[in-house]
């Protein structure tokens, strides 16, 4: 039995208690985790926001039927190529944007704001609208999202809406309409939308407010855009 006891026994203290001591894990401060998730977080957020989707609320009502005021959509910002920090270069680029492309851009008078409207004319092809229809390299453009709400014709003496052209869009630029044809302020106005300007495809429709009817336009969310 003694020689049991000395086996199975272990140093005490002066109080009878163990003197083994157990390793215990530091426990990383709260703070410091909470810290660090919330920085990954904003990280995260910066680098989709910057290089993969971006999301826009569309203002007005240019681009009716298409998009309507409160209509929030997201962008794709790597379909054209992703832009470079401090740079106008793009990389890695899956295709040019296409005529029939809704586009998000830098409006080229002040580019603090971004404006959507839809591809007409790519690079080299001439564009021109006489009374209202508009003509790509000769031939009639009709797109079928695009809307006339107004019925009178405006001389081209008088603004660009109904008649302009015919010009030819010039290398790495775009030209561009709203799809509420006679209230668009669009190309016809201010002229073409350089590449370097351009943020993006819009694609989708992520949430629909609206403000007239104070609710939420349940059969927009989650339609492609087209």
């Amino acid at each position: 039995m003694e020689a049991d006891d000395k086996t199975n026994s272990v140093t005490k203290d002066l109080y009878g208690e163990s003197s083994h001591t157990e390793a215990v894990p530091k426990k990383k401060n709260i703070y410091r985790e909470y810290a660090e998730s919330i920085a990954i977080a904003i990280l995260l957020a910066l680098v989709i926001r910057t290089y993969l989707v971006q999301a826009f609320k569309i203002p007005s009502g240019s681009m009716e039927d298409t998009l309507a005021i409160g209509d929030h959509l997201l962008v794709n910002k790597f379909i054209y190529g992703t832009k470079l920090p401090f740079s106008d270069n793009r990389v890695l680029k899956i295709r040019d944007p296409r005529r029939g492309d809704v586009i998000v851009f830098e409006y080229p008078e002040d580019p603090s704001k971004d404006f959507i409207k839809r591809v007409i004319g790519t690079p080299g092809d001439v564009v021109e609208e006489k009374d209202k229809m508009v003509y790509v390299n000769g031939k009639l453009y009709v797109n079928p999202h695009e809307v006339h709400k107004e019925k009178d014709i405006i001389p081209k003496e008088v603004n660009p809406r109904d008649n302009f052209g015919p010009i030819t869009v010039p290398p790495s630029s775009y030209f561009v309409m709203g799809d509420n044809r006679d209230r668009s302020y669009d190309s016809r106005f201010w002229g073409f939308v350089p590449m370097d300007k351009i943020k993006g495809l819009a694609f989708i429709k992520y949430w629909s407010w609206d403000s007239e009817k104070f609710r939420p336009r349940l059969g927009s969310i989650g339609k492609l855009i087209q």
